[in-house]
């Protein structure tokens, strides 16, 4: 696995890091129906376009596996393609934007239990919860933050 900083976010690879992200989503947000993952993903391109600093996991093949965006030092997502879950990938990128961007938080769906364990293992905490994510839809937000 190569961590790999994106500075063309050239068409392909937006393809590629949608369906990273598709195969993540459906393995993590058991909350979402099939119908609001599909509108959700029409705005992933978007967001991979306009995010400041692109991260990716790549395999031997420079294929990406995950990927990881930050603004500021906020993690805004990250997201581990399904079958490369649980190998120490998502843990691998949020150490390198913890030591290279200084990240110190980020907000994790409250029904994602899986990220939110993750995320306490690495150190972050609760300080703040939301009856509804950033769009307004019913599924409650955690905000974390790095203790110390």
């Amino acid at each position: 696995m190569k961590i790999v900083e994106v500075t063309d976010r050239i068409a392909p690879l937006l393809e590629q890091l949608l369906k990273v992200w598709e195969s993540s989503v459906k393995a993590t947000h058991l909350f979402l129906s099939e119908d609001e993952i599909e509108s959700i993903k029409k705005y992933v391109p978007q967001a991979l376009k306009e995010i400041p600093f692109l991260i990716l996991a790549e395999n031997e093949n420079q294929i990406p596996i995950g990927f990881m965006g930050i603004a500021g030092q906020h993690l805004e997502m990250l997201f581990i393609s399904h079958e490369e879950r649980g190998k120490g990938l998502g843990k691998e990128l949020l150490k390198y934007g913890i030591e290279k961007y200084s990240v110190n938080d980020l907000a994790v769906n409250e029904q994602n239990p899986f990220a939110k364990g993750f995320y306490e293992h690495m150190g972050f905490e609760v300080y703040k919860r939301t009856e509804c994510d950033e769009q307004g839809n019913p599924y409650p937000l955690l905000y974390m933050r790095l203790d110390g």
